[in-house]
């Protein structure tokens, strides 16, 4: 992760919680409400998420989580880089993070839901080029023709 840090966070610290807000408007603005499955930091703090943030010197530049949804097994949610920090190595640096995260955390496993619409498209290729597969809804999620499900064994 050279050049960027990563730290546990709280969705109330005013950096985390304006890029949670604009990935939560992203997410919003991209997605049939019942086809969207982002949380707002409230919600994130609610399931029980464990927050990361990335920063690059004092500009956090990424957030994610990780939220356990079987003893073995967690899900990464809300994972979002600033539009301003994109094609820098940061998406992939909190990738690499959440997923040591994950391990770190007892995981064996990692999931995550994400659209299927062009605007997903650098993170479907990002997930896929660190070995996610895509697999059946899992958890509470549904079948949704909008939504993409991916896993990883760590």
């Amino acid at each position: 992760m050279s050049g960027f840090t990563l730290q546990q966070d709280r969705v109330d610290r005013p950096e985390v919680a304006a890029l949670i807000a604009r990935h939560h408007k992203l997410m919003r603005d991209t997605s049939p409400p019942e086809s969207c499955h982002v949380m707002d930091a409230s919600e994130l703090g609610e399931a029980g998420a464990t927050l990361f943030s990335l920063s690059d010197g004092a500009q956090v530049v990424g957030i994610g989580a990780i939220k356990q949804i079987a003893p073995d097994h967690g899900e990464i949610k809300s994972m979002h880089v600033a539009s301003e920090a994109r094609g820098k190595g940061a998406s992939k640096a909190l990738l690499t993070a959440l997923i040591d995260a994950a391990k770190q955390a007892g995981f064996s496993r990692v999931s995550l839901e994400t659209g299927v619409e062009d605007v997903f498209e650098p993170a479907r290729g990002l997930y896929l080029s660190f070995g996610f597969e895509i697999c059946p809804p899992f958890a509470d999620y549904t079948h949704d023709p909008l939504s993409v499900f991916m896993t990883k064994q760590i």
